[in-house]
């Protein structure tokens, strides 16, 4: 694996080695003992999937402390471009979005610690999105920022005429109204 820092402290890009032959391919998409020796420490609990189709956008969801989640993000059909929202007030970066497309092809994957927002477009035809969370989902503790809002002003990568985002996305607050305690 090969592991690459971000300009916001903590994200990480995190390239497997794929070994490809006439058969297909073979990849280790997760070893803790590799990110370890980088400083990671991330014991995932949880494993999801999302499949959406082109157009789709979802986000930016976390979770509040003690039930904030460290995400491993990859995608295992199409492509997405995969957006960080830095939500610890201490942090340089507080406020600032980072984003990345994570494609099918490539293997990339993208190490989100906890105090960030997550989202991501979709810009292929379909997208299947599997992520890895250190912590459980917990319905009381979630939160989100509207994904639209012109103070973040995150290019997403989608006409804005043909995103297609659920009404509990559209409804959340913006960030200077979101309640986050990182």
């Amino acid at each position: 694996m090969i592991i690459t820092k971000t300009e916001i402290e903590g994200i990480v890009i995190i390239q497997p080695k794929v070994f490809s032959d006439s058969r297909g391919y073979f990849l280790e998409s997760f070893n803790s003992e590799m990110l370890r020796k980088e400083g990671i420490v991330f014991n995932p609990v949880q494993d999801n999937e999302s499949k959406s189709v082109k157009g789709v956008v979802r986000g930016l969801h976390y979770q509040l402390n003690p039930h904030s989640q460290a995400k491993l993000v990859r995608v295992v059909e199409g492509k997405i471009f995969d957006v960080v929202l830095d939500l610890r007030k201490n942090s340089k970066t507080f406020g600032q979005w980072y984003g990345l497309e994570l494609d099918s092809d490539s293997k990339k994957q993208l190490f989100i610690p906890h105090g960030f927002a997550h989202g991501f477009s979709v810009l292929s035809d379909v997208a299947i999105v599997q992520y890895k969370c250190d912590n459980v989902y917990n319905p009381a503790m979630e939160r989100g920022i509207n994904l639209m809002d012109p103070a973040i002003n995150i290019d997403w990568k989608i006409d804005k005429n043909a995103r297609i985002i659920s009404d509990k996305d559209i409804k959340s607050p913006m960030f200077k109204d979101a309640e986050f305690n990182f």
